[in-house]
């Protein structure tokens, strides 16, 4: 089973047992953290692309920083020359579990809301008649 899911700006395709680098997360190595933003869920040749209620469970292993990116600006003739570099803080991250439906979606506690709302103007209406 495959998912496709969305953090940092950028798309990973994963696996269980998967372990890949991401933009920093917060949390400390070990923790437990859910990746709700899945675009896409698949095992052999059936793929959801619609995968409403789909999670992704991973741990955190590290964090660490990526390699160096080297900035240099150059105007010729100028004796203009600038050098920079940056390093990109990062999260390295296991699988280990996709849940296709099973996960808790934040849209349920807001229904929920409106249903107690509803009741409420419910009361006053039996209370005049």
């Amino acid at each position: 089973m495959f998912a496709v899911i969305h953090t940092g700006g950028k798309q990973y395709r994963v696996a269980q047992n998967d372990i890949l680098s991401v933009e920093r997360l917060d949390g400390e190595p070990g923790d437990s953290i859910d990746f709700d933003k899945v675009l896409m869920v698949g095992e052999g040749d059936d793929i959801d692309v619609v995968a409403d209620g789909a999670s992704v469970k991973a741990e955190i292993l590290e964090h660490n920083r990526a390699d160096k990116i080297l900035i240099f600006k150059k105007k010729r003739r100028k004796h203009y020359r600038r050098r920079g570099g940056h390093r990109q803080q990062q999260t390295v991250v296991k699988i280990t579990e996709i849940l296709a439906k099973g996960a808790k979606k934040p849209a349920a506690k807001k229904v929920a809301k409106k249903a107690a709302a509803s009741d409420a103007e419910a009361a006053p209406a039996a209370a005049e008649a």
